[in-house]
C-alpha cells in the first residue's frame, strides 16, 4: 500500500523474498499484492495488509518464464498472466492460487499486456498490434488500427480503453 505525503511518496511495507527483479505486479481487489518473478518463473501471492507471503501458483503452469510478464486481477479475483515465452496464451487461476485454465490469446504472439475492467472484460495487448477483448474468457472482439505492436493498457475513470 502506498500512502501520499506532500513532501512525496515512502513505501510503508516491503515485500522481502525476491533475489532477482520482479517482473509484473498486480493488486487484487482485497489489497493481495501478486508478483511475477523472472528467476524462478513463479508467480506469489502476499498479503497487502502486513506484507507476508501467502503461497506460490502452481509454477508448472506459471505465464512468467521470461523476462516480460503481465499480470491482472479482475473484479471476481480471478488472476490473468502472460509473458513473451507463452506463445500468446493467456494462463488463468483462481486468487487463492488454484488452476483454472488458459485462453489462447494471440497464438504465435507475445502478449505484451493484460487489464481487466471493472465489469470484469479482459482486454490483451499484443506485438500483432492487436488488442482482443475477452468476456467470461471467450474472445468477443478484436481491436484494430495500431501501425506497431501495443505495449501497454491503461482504463480510465469513464471505463474507456
Amino acid at each position: 500500500r502506498w500512502e501520499g505525503y506532500s513532501a512525496g511518496w515512502r513505501v510503508p511495507q516491503k515485500l522481502v523474498g525476491h533475489s532477482r527483479e520482479v517482473s509484473a505486479l498486480a493488486v487484487g481487489n482485497d489489497g493481495t499484492v501478486y508478483s511475477g518473478k523472472y528467476e524462478t518463473q513463479t508467480i506469489q501471492a502476499w498479503s497487502g495488509t502486513d506484507g507476508s507471503w501467502l503461497h506460490d501458483f502452481d509454477a508448472a503452469r506459471s505465464a512468467c518464464d521470461m523476462s516480460a510478464c503481465s499480470l491482472t486481477v479482475g473484479p471476481n479475483e480471478m488472476v490473468y498472466a502472460a509473458s513473451y515465452g507463452n506463445e500468446g496464451e493467456i494462463m488463468i487461476w483462481s486468487g487463492g492460487g488454484g488452476w483454472w485454465g488458459a485462453i489462447e490469446g494471440h497464438p504465435g504472439e507475445h502478449v505484451n499486456a493484460l487489464m481487466v475492467a471493472a465489469n470484469g472484460t479482459l482486454f490483451s495487448a499484443a506485438s500483432d498490434a492487436t488488442i482482443r477483448v475477452w468476456i467470461d474468457e471467450e474472445h468477443a472482439r478484436t481491436l484494430i488500427g495500431h501501425t506497431a505492436e501495443v505495449v501497454a493498457l491503461a482504463i480510465g475513470t469513464q471505463g474507456r480503453l
